[in-house]
């Protein structure tokens, strides 16, 4: 592996995340960054999960969609097992699907079905949280080296940092936006009802807890409609 054109490569990439213009695009990069610059890798995707139950984003296949599904039915796999950080580990990768999988002997055969060859995954953290796996896929038997599963492992903590930074912009936009909303709808009430700031914040509140509707919710209802039904 050409070790200089591959940080130069993933130099690029690790910019290129940057300037996405949203966390969904931005995991989309992540993947398709996988496929171009991990040798080996046919198909890559990310899987999070919530309790015990998968979200697949980004995939760049069906076949890691299928793959992600499979082990949610079956509450294992190493993709499963990187997600959930298992027994501290942040790498795994199967390097022959044709051979007997001890750890995940219900998972292996059926994935090899699929047409999984081998396969890795790289916990996706931060210093602060832990954000999912990135998953790479082969169709062909012992298609990752030492030096894929390295190259996985750089591009994994640039994606890390790069999901991270856009899921908290995106936090804050939404927040930016939440005020604002909540604002124009305080104005609303105060001018239809005469009330004061407190008082108006206050009939947004209420509403929302007897109708267990969020209150960013209520408040665009009112914006919409001049006032609360």
């Amino acid at each position: 592996m050409d070790w200089g054109r591959f940080a130069q490569e993933l130099a690029s990439m690790a910019r290129d995340l940057l300037a996405q213009e949203s966390v969904d695009a931005t995991l989309k990069r992540i993947t398709a960054s996988a496929t171009e610059l991990v040798e080996g890798c046919d198909a890559a995707g990310i899987l999070m999960l919530h309790d015990r139950k998968v979200e697949t984003v980004a995939p760049t296949s069906q076949l890691v969609t299928d793959s992600d599904q499979l082990q949610e039915r079956l509450a294992e796999g190493p993709c499963f097992d990187a997600a959930r950080r298992s027994q501290g580990e942040r790498v795994f990768r199967i390097a022959d699907f044709t051979q007997e999988q001890p750890y995940w002997p219900a998972y292996a055969p059926q994935a090899r079905a699929l047409g999984v060859g081998s396969m890795m995954g790289f916990l996706l953290f931060t210093e602060d949280e832990d954000l999912g796996a990135l998953n790479l896929y082969s169709r062909d038997p012992g298609a990752f080296t030492q030096a894929s599963e390295m190259a996985g492992w750089m591009l994994a903590s640039h994606a890390a940092v790069a999901f991270s930074s856009a899921r908290t912009q995106a936090q804050l936009e939404q927040a930016v936006a939440t005020r604002h909303v909540i604002g124009e709808a305080m104005g609303i009430l105060m001018g239809s009802r005469r009330l004061s700031e407190e008082e108006a914040f206050d009939v947004l509140r209420r509403y929302s807890q007897k109708n267990n509707i969020k209150l960013r919710e209520v408040a665009r209802r009112v914006c919409e409609a001049g006032n609360l039904s």
